[in-house]
């Protein structure tokens, strides 16, 4: 729902491009990315492309970059890597693409999170931003997390946010 005297200035038609970024999943056991696309589909929007990476700054960079590229996406999902963890590198390799950065996404995030699983949200890095005329979201990687992304923020904000974006 997109807050009052916006309705008009959203996207239509939006085309996503969804990153899992995982040492261990395979197409067959990307649950959390699974839950992107469905979401995306059930939405009316289509998946352009949905790679899995490596916990690895270079090919998360060089994926991001790809879609970026791509005439069919405007928005990109990332899940994964955005904890603590030494592994854990979405954001080294995110940020520095960014030109601006979403604050209000991962607060709200942590905020909603909170809600489910208490102090710990506070350790995750989600975080959104804007490439160019794109969007992207960092997400856990976790499916409660995504989930929650998807269905309470992303695609309540997604056409506005594309919207703004373009201007």
């Amino acid at each position: 729902m997109v807050g009052a005297g916006h309705e008009e200035h959203v996207a239509k038609g939006i085309g996503f491009g969804i990153i899992t970024v995982s040492d261990t999943r395979i197409p067959d056991t990307d649950e959390s990315g699974s839950i992107i696309k469905s979401a995306i589909i059930a939405k009316g929007y289509t998946v352009a492309r949905h790679a899995i990476v490596k916990d690895d700054v270079k090919e998360i960079s060089s994926e991001l970059r790809r879609q970026l590229g791509d005439g069919k996406i405007d928005a990109v999902i990332l899940t994964g890597g955005t904890g603590i963890t030494h592994r854990d590198v979405t954001p080294e390799a995110v940020m520095p693409i960014l030109e601006k950065e979403m604050p209000g996404f991962g607060e709200m995030f942590r905020s909603l999170s909170a809600e489910e699983i208490g102090a710990r949200a506070a350790l995750s890095r989600a975080f959104a931003g804007v490439a160019g005329s794109k969007v992207i979201f960092c997400l856990p990687g976790s499916m409660g997390a995504v989930a929650l992304a998807m269905d309470r923020i992303i695609l309540e904000v997604v056409g506005h946010a594309l919207w703004e974006a373009r201007r």
